[in-house]
């Protein structure tokens, strides 16, 4: 919404930018409605899947002897589902965990334990793997076993930590991320043709995914003049990595975090 002056109303800080939302479409909700919200135009463009696990095996195991964890460690929302419904499927019940201390990488991941009757002990101040080792006693874990539920490929740095700090760690499989398969022309045409104001790149995966779905270019090639969004650093990195230049960064590894340093970026003048 704009003025008479041409200025941006505060109320709608993102009128009349066209902003590619990449998160997995079953997830993308909250931030396409929070942009849209904000006046902004969103163009979904999944370039991530979450699906069931290869095979539940591991995380069956595990499930039957709950009540050997010290503590359950959940990295992503996208865990909780799976490891409740097979919690459920093995005849066991959120109380089964009462032994353990269970800790949740993010606001988003506790709503969603403590809606199922989880109690989450360590919510971190960073919303990361890092994050969660910073909130943790080494001493204290050392002897203990640890099971973290996430997806089939993530980063190892937690599991590594916890396991040299002398914990027993058993990392299983509770899904799998994959990159859709589709044209992604008329995207890249967007781009192209400098109708597209930011794209935005939650997680690494969504990143490294765009890349491989628009054809391997460096991203800064495939995006032109959009600006470039990450939730962290974590996400930075790749975007860096990928050959793209980061414009704005969430200070709150969060969506909320994330629609705050979008409202200020274009709020600045700079774009």
């Amino acid at each position: 919404m704009t003025n008479l002056s041409g200025a941006v109303s505060s109320e709608k800080p993102l009128a009349g930018r066209r902003i590619v939302v990449t998160r997995a479409r079953k997830q993308s909700g909250g931030l396409a409605q929070r942009i849209e919200a904000l006046g902004g135009e969103v163009i979904e463009f999944p370039t991530i899947e979450i699906q069931p696990a290869t095979s539940f095996i591991d995380l069956d195991q595990a499930v039957r002897q709950i009540n050997a964890y010290h503590w359950i460690i959940f990295t992503s929302v996208n865990s909780v589902e799976p490891f409740l419904d097979r919690l459920k499927l093995a005849g066991k019940a959120v109380v089964d965990l009462r032994q353990a201390k269970v800790a949740a990488i993010g606001a988003e991941t506790a709503k969603r334990l403590t809606a199922a009757g989880i109690v989450v002990a360590i919510i971190p101040s960073r919303y990361q793997a890092e994050g969660i080792l910073e909130s943790l006693d080494p001493p204290a874990l050392a002897g203990k076993r640890v099971l973290i539920p996430r997806a089939a490929k993530a980063r190892d740095v937690l599991p590594a930590t916890l396991r040299d700090w002398g914990a027993t760690v058993d990392v299983v499989e509770a899904y799998r991320t994959v990159a859709p398969t589709f044209d992604a022309a008329v995207i890249r045409e967007q781009f192209q043709n400098g109708s597209v104001d930011m794209i935005t790149f939650t997680s690494s995966s969504t990143v490294s995914n765009f890349v491989q779905l628009c054809g391997g270019d460096s991203l800064a090639a495939l995006v032109g003049a959009a600006a470039i969004a990450s939730i962290g650093p974590i996400t930075a990195k790749t975007i860096e990595e990928s050959g793209g230049r980061v414009a704005v960064m969430a200070r709150e590894f969060t969506i909320d975090g994330l629609i705050s340093a979008m409202i200020d970026y274009f709020g600045s003048g700079k774009y």
